[in-house]
């Protein structure tokens, strides 16, 4: 119960050519076993400063989790709260429910998907610890279809949780999660891994399609 913040930095495949030895994949599932602990990743500089002057006030166990690259100044929507998601643009077909630096793809996949009359929304899910359930479940309400999207392991991470909190509530909805298959990881730079596993737009876009 102590007010410590603990910062995770260069998370993910951020050491990319390193390979799997120097990629922290597993850390989501970790903490959430670890009761509470508030889990942090945010998708963009607005949410970063946000989320360590909010950690400095909380009197609560943080995990702040950050990566290397060099972020976008603000992908949308000027509020900020631990435990409240961020949606960055709304649609009736499908919607990313996204984290971190994933959130960018996840946009660049909705342009994408928009320019061919598909209307995919975004969800930046940055706190994974307080989960916003009444987002999740609103985003699954007004979308034919989810697709959740982590530099995470698929096992333990975002989507599992995701896709359990739906099914204990009956909301069922075609689902697919995109992130770090269980295996030795795919060697190259950060950006690469993302292309070789499908966490970019085009990625991201083709997978929508596919499901829908």
């Amino acid at each position: 119960d102590q007010p410590v913040t603990l910062v995770g930095i260069s998370a993910d495949v951020s050491y990319g050519a390193l390979g799997t030895t120097h990629h922290s994949l597993h850390d989501y599932a970790v903490l959430q076993a670890i009761n509470n602990i508030d889990i942090v990743s945010p998708a963009d500089n607005f949410e970063t400063r946000a989320a360590v002057e909010t950690a400095v006030q909380r009197r609560r166990p943080m995990y702040l989790r950050l990566g290397k690259k060099a972020m976008p100044a603000n992908l949308g929507a000027p509020a900020f709260e631990i435990g409240k998601a961020r949606a960055l643009c709304e649609g009736g077909d499908v919607t990313f429910i996204a984290s971190g630096e994933t959130v960018l793809p996840a946009c660049q996949a909705a342009q994408a998907l928009a320019a061919e009359g598909i209307a995919a929304g975004v969800l930046s899910l940055h706190t994974l610890r307080p989960l916003d359930t009444e987002a999740i479940f609103a985003a699954a309400r007004r979308s034919r279809a989810l697709v959740t999207v982590e530099e995470h392991s698929v096992l333990g991470g975002l989507g599992s949780t995701v896709a359990s909190l739906l099914m204990q509530a009956g909301l069922y909805r075609p689902l697919r999660i995109v992130g770090i298959p269980d295996e030795y990881t795919y060697t190259g730079s950060q950006g690469e891994i993302f292309t070789h596993y499908g966490i970019t737009g085009s990625g991201l876009a083709q997978t929508v399609k596919e499901l829908l």
